[in-house]
């Protein structure tokens, strides 16, 4: 599957545009529809508070201890496991470091949705494709 660069907001144009990907996110019951970044560069895949939160997730303090690097680093983050639903694919498990705050981006890196999926950027085309791992 094919998906196009997009923007958060509508002042931004082309050069502001990022590999933003539709994804639906379940545990237990809950579902919620989200927009995540594929980070290439993200060693882990990142869920802000809110949307754990939305899914029905409680927040243990003596869980959150999971170190993060780079922006993100000053935030406490737990693991938490999601069924994660990419377009018609097979629902796979994602891991997430869900940290305790709202500002941090829902972020697709290597561990694990890199692990689970193949992805190509083609930049130039504004476009990148999804598709899920080769076995």
């Amino acid at each position: 599957m094919r998906f196009k660069y997009s923007t958060t907001d509508p002042f931004q144009d082309e050069f502001d545009s990022l590999p933003r990907l539709p994804l639906i996110l379940k545990l237990s019951d809950q579902s919620v529809e989200v927009v995540g970044l594929v980070d290439s560069g993200s060693t882990v895949n990142v869920l802000p508070y809110e949307v754990g939160l939305r899914l029905g997730a409680s927040w243990d303090d003596s869980k959150a201890n999971i170190r993060l690097a780079g922006s993100l680093g000053h935030l406490n983050a737990m693991s938490l496991f999601v069924t994660t639903q990419v377009g018609q694919f097979a629902p796979v498990r994602l891991a997430f470091a869900w940290v305790k705050s709202n500002e941090a981006p829902l972020i697709l890196g290597q561990t694990n949705f890199f692990m689970e999926f193949d992805v190509c950027f083609y930049r130039s085309q504004l476009e990148f494709e999804v598709k899920p791992k080769s076995i």
